[in-house]
């Protein structure tokens, strides 16, 4: 007798090629889409891609003049600050000149080295800032030119 082996395997068996499946992903960053995209916002909106370009230069206009501002006012805090620092160092230099003129000379010599010690020291200091600033950005530059 001969026997007969039964398939009890009720799936087909796989097809020889095998399914592959693509995934595409398309990003972008900035105000604008691509020039590709874009031209599809006009298929969709009336003059989509036209709206699209006036809000992105209606936001960089509105983004520099708010830079604009900072900068204004950040010069016009440091020259307002100079500007007293100046007038307080002034009045004490005077004040001392007056103080040896009534005859007490130790106070006002200390009054006069202390104020042109001070605007000294503030000098320095903002002088060795600068060159501090300008070694890191040229250190900055250099590592961007490498990359």
């Amino acid at each position: 007798m001969t026997k007969r082996r039964r398939n009890n395997n009720p799936l087909p068996s796989p097809p020889s090629a095998a399914i592959t499946t693509v995934t595409q992903s398309v990003s972008f960053s900035g105000p604008l889409p691509p020039p590709g995209l874009l031209a599809k916002y006009n298929e969709v909106i009336p003059n989509g891609a036209e709206r699209i370009m006036a809000m992105a230069e209606r936001q960089s206009a509105h983004r520099e003049s708010l830079e604009a501002k900072v900068v204004e006012g950040n010069v016009a805090s440091q020259a307002r600050g100079s500007h007293y620092a100046f007038i307080i160092c002034l009045i004490t230099i005077v004040g001392g000149i007056v103080l040896i003129g009534m005859g007490k000379s130790i106070y006002g010599v200390s009054a006069v080295i202390g104020s042109v010690a001070a605007l000294a020291g503030v000098f320095i200091t903002a002088k060795i800032e600068q060159k501090k600033e300008r070694v890191e950005k040229s250190t900055a530059l250099e590592t961007r030119r490498r990359q």
